[in-house]
């Protein structure tokens, strides 16, 4: 790798990790565009990359909102049984699925979650869980598995509003077990995308690696910045990025 890009790397991984830790997402809806427009790498390897990088930058945003209590582990656990079979449904997509499928998906996710952010969210703390419940979790965890496996995210985009507006978590507990889910997801996902050849380990370690320090910063920062405001911050970041992705998914399709 040239001095260039690694520096590219680098502050790809610290912008990542800051936005995993303030958000409660594994930093993939910023990596995988990053990638694919930074350092050029085709859309089914950024997406792998990507799922592998968001390993180490969730592990230490988890580690900052488990010290802060705001983690639901009993709500992780049933999603990450969905999750974990749901990220290797995932991968094997990405594997078959043609690369502008791809690319036109994870632009729809992007729009999507720039449109969700712009919702407010209000939760004063979920019911007791119940046998249905728990199997609507596990359901959850599916869809947020294939959307890992197939897109490199690490799913919280879907997942922390479905926490807060489905089961009234309050927002700062629902990324906490977001990360809490994201962890397991990653590591199933990456094993697979190793595998089949879809994910640059080394890039994603310097990728992963940068984005520590600053995702123990964003989680101190999600304790106290406002959530409207850090919201509409990050949906006008997608919409950028989801413009700047069709644009080069239609000069491809014209090339």
């Amino acid at each position: 790798m040239s001095s260039p890009s690694l520096v590219r790397a680098t502050l790809v991984g610290l912008a990542a990790g800051f936005l995993s830790g303030l958000f409660g997402v594994g930093g993939g809806i910023l990596l995988v565009p990053a990638l694919v427009m930074l350092l050029h790498l085709p859309q089914r390897m950024a997406s792998g990359t990507s799922l592998a990088a968001v390993l180490p930058i969730s592990v230490a945003s988890l580690v900052s909102y488990t010290l802060s209590g705001s983690v639901d582990w009993w709500v992780a656990l049933f999603v990450t049984i969905g999750a974990v079979s749901g990220a290797l449904l995932g991968t094997y997509l990405l594997q078959v699925l043609p690369l502008k499928v791809v690319g036109v998906g994870f632009v729809v996710l992007l729009v999507l979650t720039a449109i969700r952010l712009f919702i407010p969210l209000e939760a004063d703390g979920r019911a007791q869980l119940t046998a249905l419940t728990a199997v609507l979790l596990v359901l959850l965890g599916v869809a947020i598995g294939v959307l890992a496996g197939l897109f490199g995210v690490g799913g919280g985009v879907v997942l922390v509003p479905a926490l807060v507006v489905l089961w009234s978590i309050s927002p700062v507990i629902a990324k906490g077990t977001s990360l809490a889910v994201v962890v397991p997801t990653a590591i199933v996902g990456t094993m697979r995308n190793r595998a089949n050849r879809n994910a640059d380990l080394r890039l994603a370690a310097i990728v992963g690696v940068a984005g520590i320090v600053s995702a123990v910063v964003g989680a101190e920062f999600a304790q106290a910045m406002d959530d409207r405001l850090s919201n509409v911050l990050f949906a006008i970041l997608l919409v950028v990025v989801s413009l700047k992705l069709i644009r080069d998914l239609f000069v491809e399709r014209r090339a």
